[in-house]
């Protein structure tokens, strides 16, 4: 059992950052990777970026690439994201998640475990 809490959420102006965490704790050991996928209302699930547990290898969706930065602590139990130069579009609710085996498209959302989320909000 793998369990996932995310924080860091808030409401910032366009233009502005903010630095969700994601802590995982439980059996740990046989995760693969971690993900940071996100929801608005009316639209459906998308991924954000995800990483590589071992390698540090990191993969970004087009919307975010260049603004939002996916890393992990020394200890690899706790996830980040780096979210620069808001956009209102990027208002949502994000998860984080992690899976146990690699898969062969990152952005596909059959992880084994989510967090509950923790919300995003961006004004103009």
């Amino acid at each position: 059992q793998v369990q996932l809490v995310e924080s860091g959420g808030g409401s910032v102006q366009a233009g502005g950052s903010l630095r969700l965490s994601c802590v995982r704790s439980g059996y740990t050991g046989s995760t693969n990777t971690m993900a940071w996928f996100r929801q608005a209302p009316g639209k459906e699930r998308e991924a954000v970026a995800a990483i590589i547990i071992a390698r540090g290898s990191t993969y970004y969706a087009d919307s975010v690439q260049g603004r939002f930065t996916i890393s992990q602590d020394n200890g690899k139990t706790t996830l980040y994201l780096q979210m620069n130069s808001l956009k209102p579009e990027d208002t949502a609710m994000y998860y984080c998640a992690a899976r146990s085996r690699p898969a062969t498209y990152w952005w596909h959302g059959d992880y084994n475990y989510w967090g509950q989320g923790t919300q995003v909000t961006v004004s103009s």
